[in-house]
């Protein structure tokens, strides 16, 4: 499936522009990281832009939040490969084994990441990601208060994939950036 069909066929299972805009940024970040690295770009970008495509059929229970998607996705005829990263990538559902691919890893640290750069950019005056440097994000992981949904060990599987929380945070960063004008940040 070609990106703009992805997009089409999200926009057809989610309404909430904010779930969109995070979708955005989850394959942003994962286009970023397949890139770093030496991974299908395409494949893992439409991982990212389709992960929670079940999100609003599900309600956001994190029970049967992933394998929603695995009907809705199969029916499309999207590469196994990304329905299988999409249902793992949310560790709470009934049943699901856990993660053990580094695609599958990368898909769960790279959304989860998108929460806390995007709250660390909502402190700042401005509330731009432009704004942000690497540093405060790593000091905001520290920090269990502040944006405290945000699980940190999921974000903290980016080691399972050969790279360092600061690596990891400024690649992600900088995926975000470079849509900042979608996202509105």
């Amino acid at each position: 499936m070609k990106r703009e069909q992805a997009l089409d066929l999200l926009q057809t299972y989610i309404k909430n522009k904010n779930t969109i805009k995070h979708c955005l940024a989850s394959e942003a970040v994962l286009r970023a990281l397949a890139q770093k690295l030496g991974e299908d770009v395409e494949k893992w970008g439409l991982a990212g832009l389709l992960h929670d495509i079940d999100y609003e059929k599900t309600g956001g229970n994190p029970k049967t939040h992933g394998l929603e998607a695995v009907e809705i996705l199969s029916k499309q005829g999207i590469d196994p490969e990304i329905i299988e990263a999409i249902k793992l990538h949310s560790e709470m559902a009934e049943g699901v084994p856990p993660r053990s691919k580094k695609f599958h890893h990368a898909l769960a640290a790279g959304e989860t990441i998108t929460g806390l750069i995007i709250a660390t950019a909502l402190i700042y005056p401005d509330k731009k990601l432009s704004s942000v440097k690497t540093k405060s994000i790593t000091k905001r992981m520290k920090e269990k208060a502040f944006a405290a949904s945000v699980n940190r060990n999921v974000i903290m599987e980016c080691e399972k994939i050969g790279l360092p929380i600061e690596q990891f945070a400024e690649i992600s960063l900088q995926a975000m950036c470079g849509i900042s004008d979608v996202l509105g940040l």
